[in-house]
């Protein structure tokens, strides 16, 4: 009889414990189309402007979304160094140096240096005491990153000295993102994802706006055509805004480094989509590669399975509606 009883709280705890997983893919699928949308954005835009539009751009959604409210007075002024900071790497920092770093270097080297994202942002994460540095997730991401690395080929990415200064602001992106990542978990747990996203981009636009406007001010609008403009929107509602957003609510259930490695999927996803977009062929280092992502994904993320179904053993009521 209790075996009946525990069953459907089972089923409804697992689907909870899965749905931040099931957010993260779709955040992938989301900023996987960014640098696609960003290139062609940017034969018409520099890429100040486009930085600029969409950093100002996603802090007015989100505010419309908070309803005009802010809620900076619910932040704590012990907090308030650490919502800086989250802005500053998540979002200045990050938009500035990824968007000019792919301007300088190529999309090969761009995945191939992402790789250090999951990275960073475990031992930021170690470093601030919220997670521990264990072999099964040092493991899990040298498993997913060798993924990426096969899938996109080495050999192929250009480090020459033209494209020395492009991969160096890359590496350094690639570092703030990740200590972005491990920082914004408490704040989002304790103050929501909608908050805290909407207050790190309008923090983020107090920094970009004067840079863009500058930058912008001898650049000819009339010149712009309907289309690019669908684009901006499209780069700031969906890879920008429901990407951050649905990223910061699956951070604050899940631990900073199944957060970070599901990046590794991005690749992956832009792989599936060309035969569909481009007709191109997917060859077997594609199969290989998903399966070492795959396999590296679910060891990182195996620990809070496991913690779930203690917790459901141990207590299963707590998991009621």
């Amino acid at each position: 009889m209790r075996f009946i009883e525990t069953e459907p709280t089972t089923r409804r705890a697992l689907w909870q414990q899965a749905k931040p997983h099931l957010a993260l893919t779709l955040v992938q699928l989301m900023f996987g189309t960014w640098p696609i949308f960003g290139k062609v954005a940017l034969r018409s835009l520099p890429s100040t402007g486009l930085v600029t539009f969409r950093v100002v751009g996603a802090a007015v959604a989100l505010a419309l979304l908070q309803g005009g409210r802010t809620h900076l007075a619910r932040i704590e002024r012990r907090d308030l160094w650490r919502l800086g900071l989250c802005s500053l790497f998540g979002v200045v920092l990050n938009q500035f140096l990824f968007v000019k770093g792919l301007e300088l270097s190529t999309a090969i080297n761009a995945t191939l240096l992402g790789t250090a994202i999951p990275v960073f942002a475990l031992l930021a994460s170690v470093a601030l005491g919220i997670e521990k540095l264990t072999a099964s997730k040092l493991f899990g991401i040298v498993l997913a990153a060798a993924g990426v690395l096969y899938l996109v080929d080495p050999l192929r990415g250009d480090f020459s000295n033209a494209t020395t200064l492009g991969n160096l602001l890359l590496v350094t992106n690639t570092f703030f993102y990740g200590s972005y990542i491990a920082l914004a978990q408490d704040l989002i747990r304790r103050y929501g994802a909608l908050t805290v996203t909407a207050l790190i981009f309008i923090l983020g636009s107090l920094v970009t706006l004067p840079i863009g406007l500058y930058q912008l001010s001898d650049f000819s609008f009339a010149a712009l055509g309907w289309n690019v403009w669908l684009i901006v929107a499209y780069i700031v509602l969906v890879p920008t805004v429901g990407a951050y957003y649905l990223n910061a609510w699956a951070l604050g259930r899940v631990a900073p480094s199944s957060v970070a490695i599901y990046i590794y999927l991005q690749p992956l996803i832009s792989f599936a989509v060309a035969p569909l977009v481009l007709g191109e062929r997917i060859d077997h280092r594609a199969w290989v590669a998903a399966a070492l992502i795959f396999a590296g994904v679910a060891i990182v993320t195996r620990g809070a399975r496991n913690r779930i179904v203690q917790e459901i053993s141990e207590c299963p009521d707590a998991f009621g509606r």
